[in-house]
């Protein structure tokens, strides 16, 4: 009975320790989704403000790794 019972402990303290790092884990995945929406939402509001023409110039601009 005694050995069960260390058993059951040790399992509910590994448990313990998983559960904590994926709360942790989950915690860190929402900070980065904030942080990656906040500057969608920035970049979103600058290619609002070009004019048209800046815009369309702004589209076919090759990127810097070609």
């Amino acid at each position: 009975m005694e050995s069960r019972l260390t058993d059951l402990e040790i399992r509910y303290a590994h448990q313990e320790a998983t559960l904590e790092s994926l709360s942790e884990t989950v915690l860190q995945q929402q900070r980065l989704l904030q942080t990656l929406s906040e500057e969608l939402r920035r970049l979103r509001e600058q290619l609002r403000s070009l004019s048209p023409g800046e815009a369309e110039a702004a589209a076919d601009e090759t990127p810097p790794h070609y």
